[in-house]
């Protein structure tokens, strides 16, 4: 592990990774405010508030529409790594997370919650974006014995986004009516700092030698990244995967679904990717304050009780960063879609047991924090390392694009309808979470093979 891979890797997970964390909670906590904010601007053009219905569809639609700016980005993938490189597509990005942060940071001044909206969009754009882009960089340009390693680390700094925007939620910090614009807005910070420092990082040497033809190029990148002169091996297995791809071009999405040659290797990315959105994590994210409202939590306790779970996000991800080079990648997924499949029925039980139990909230605290460390030990960034996994070159941007899409359309869906699920099934809305994930564990260990330690072309000759 040399120092210019281990700084590229925090420099991107916390330029790009880190800002999907904190937008997907910094929404939860001031949500009050915000639909104050909206009431009153409403008032003034109008001259009546909004009614509950409208109001809460309005909100739905800022916190999900995050999540259609996201899936425009990751149809954008494809064409980005293309044309700039990973490198240059992250950098390119970061622009949008400075234009984001006006609309955000100067809504309230202007009387605007379109800005809000747009604003939003304009960050899941980026996060669309960011989401392929940084584990595709980082699976490149990692040695294999490492590539779990640096696969997790976005992970880790995803739960740490979230972590900062809880914290920051405090109402001793940021989280008090007057501050909710700054909160929303200082994801510039983070994407400043890429901005400025990605440029000293060369591009992903796969891509520069694959793509690109330029040796040279590619053998500079690898003694930066590597930290030595004798790079022959990676520069000859590279070639050796240039010659089984040359009479192929990079694939388009449509040509992907139709390759039988991949066909299983596209289902796989297809059931992770939309089980780990469908698991009810982003409804944990999105509405924490409303779900430990409803199990008894007093609502002076929930800020800090939300602080409290972004903590053991982090703890749950660095074990999951630690241990994958020694377990490997399916245990740790399967590992924890089981445990937040178990932890979503326990939250229903508890839900149906509190009114003869009182102590039973306690029950679905614990049972949330459940949720999460599952979910960060291993699905949440385990999906990523395996499309950058399962596909030689070719196929992998295209890859991504499906992954991501799907991603993204299963985080619109739950973001929009969890409030009005919520309303209808009560406690049984969790039950549906509980099948997908244990469905997903059952697909991961009778489907997918390991893929710790070995090559793309290894793992390609497996799946053939």
């Amino acid at each position: 592990l040399t120092f210019p891979l281990l700084s590229v890797t925090l420099l991107v997970s916390f330029g790009s990774s880190m800002l999907y964390g904190y937008n997907l909670a910094v929404v939860n906590s001031p949500a009050v405010h915000i639909k104050a904010f909206y009431n009153a601007t409403w008032s003034q053009r109008y001259g009546h508030e909004l009614t509950p219905g409208p109001l809460t569809l309005l909100y739905s639609l800022t916190v999900s529409i995050f999540a259609l700016g996201g899936l425009v980005g990751s149809l954008l993938v494809g064409m980005l790594v293309e044309r700039y490189g990973r490198n240059g597509a992250l950098s390119r990005s970061a622009l949008l997370v400075l234009l984001a942060g006006g609309f955000m940071g100067f809504s309230r001044e202007l009387g605007s919650p379109e800005m809000v909206i747009i604003g939003r969009s304009i960050t899941g754009l980026h996060s669309g974006i960011c989401l392929s882009v940084v584990p595709l960089y980082l699976g490149e340009i990692a040695p294999k014995n490492l590539r779990g390693f640096l696969g997790l680390m976005p992970s880790i700094f995803i739960c740490l986004g979230v972590f900062a925007a809880q914290v920051l939620s405090l109402p001793e910090l940021l989280g008090e009516d007057r501050f909710w614009p700054l909160l929303l807005s200082v994801v510039v910070v983070p994407a400043s700092l890429q901005l400025l420092l990605l440029h000293c990082f060369p591009e992903s040497p796969r891509y520069l030698l694959i793509e690109r033809n330029d040796i040279c190029g590619a053998t500079k990148a690898l003694h930066q990244f590597l930290g030595t002169p004798d790079v022959q091996d990676v520069i000859k297995e590279m070639k050796e995967e240039q010659r089984s791809l040359s009479s192929m071009e990079m694939v388009s999405v449509w040509q992907l679904l139709r390759d039988r040659s991949v066909h299983w290797q596209t289902l796989s990315v297809v059931v992770v990717n939309a089980g780990m959105q469908l698991s009810g994590i982003d409804a944990i994210w999105f509405y924490t304050n409303v779900i430990f409202e409803n199990v008894g939590i007093p609502v002076s306790q929930i800020p800090y009780t939300t602080v409290g779970t972004g903590a053991i996000e982090i703890i749950a991800g660095l074990i999951g960063c630690f241990t994958i080079e020694k377990v490997g990648r399916r245990p740790l997924i399967i590992t924890g879609f089981c445990a937040m499949g178990i932890c979503s029925a326990g939250i229903t039980v508890s839900l149906l047991l509190q009114a003869a139990l009182p102590w039973m909230h306690y029950v679905s605290v614990a049972c949330v924090v459940g949720i999460i460390a599952g979910f960060c030990m291993g699905p949440a960034g385990v999906p990523f390392l395996m499309t950058a996994e399962l596909f030689t070159q070719s196929h992998r941007p295209a890859a991504y694009i499906v992954g991501g899409s799907l991603n993204w359309l299963c985080n619109f869906t739950i973001g929009f309808i969890f409030p009005f699920l919520q309303m209808s099934a009560g406690a049984f809305c969790y039950l549906v979470f509980c099948g997908v994930c244990l469905l997903v564990a059952l697909y991961v260990y009778f489907i997918i093979p390991e893929t710790k330690n070995k090559t793309f072309m290894e793992i390609s000759h497996i799946f053939a």
